[in-house]
C-alpha cells in the first residue's frame, strides 16, 4: 500500500555524494523543510533524462521563489546520481538522493518491478510535496505516462 497525503515520510537511509558517499536519514532530511521530491525509474533512462530531470532544472527558480526545495530520487547509487546531475548541469541545490537498495521506495509503497526490462526493482515515477516530513501532495504517474509528476504539474499543484 502506498503512502497517502497526510502521512509522515517513512524512515530510511538514503545516500548523497558529497565528499564521498554520505548516508542521510529521510527523517532528518525532510524535517523542518518544504521539499518537492520527484522520483524516476532510473537515471540516464530516456524520459527521465529528456524530460523529467531537465524540467525540474529549468523550473528551479520558480521553486526557489515559493521557498520550496527540490530533490530527485532514483533506485540508483550515489555515483550514478551525481554523474547524472553533472551531465545535466543540475544546480547544487537540487539534491540527488540515491536509494540504491530501494529501501525508501519500498517503505513508501511506490516500487516498480522492472525485471522484465532487466532493471530489477525501481521506483514508480511520482512527485510529492512534503512539509516538515508530512506528505501534503502526492502525484503518481500511471504506467508509461509522464504528466502529473512534471515540474510544471507540481508548480500548478503548489498554487
Amino acid at each position: 500500500m502506498s503512502i497517502k497525503v497526510g502521512e509522515r515520510i517513512p524512515e530510511a537511509t538514503l545516500n548523497i555524494l558529497k565528499d564521498g558517499v554520505q548516508p542521510v536519514s529521510s527523517g532528518e532530511f525532510f524535517a523542518g523543510r518544504r521539499i518537492v521530491l520527484f522520483a524516476v525509474p532510473g537515471a540516464f533512462t530516456p524520459t527521465c533524462s529528456a524530460k523529467h530531470l531537465p524540467g525540474y532544472i529549468e523550473a528551479m527558480d520558480e521553486f526557489r521563489r515559493r521557498d520550496v526545495e527540490v530533490a530527485c530520487l532514483a533506485v540508483n547509487d550515489a555515483f550514478v546520481m551525481d554523474a547524472w546531475a553533472k551531465t545535466h548541469d543540475a544546480p547544487d541545490d537540487l539534491t540527488m538522493l540515491a536509494d540504491g537498495n530501494g529501501t525508501f521506495t519500498r517503505a513508501l509503497g511506490l516500487e516498480l518491478d522492472a525485471t522484465g526490462f532487466g532493471m530489477g526493482l525501481r521506483s514508480q515515477r511520482y512527485a510529492l510535496l512534503a512539509d516538515d516530513g508530512v506528505v501534503r501532495k502526492l502525484q503518481v504517474e500511471a504506467p508509461g505516462e509522464f504528466k502529473v509528476s512534471s515540474a510544471e504539474a507540481m508548480l500548478k499543484a503548489l498554487d
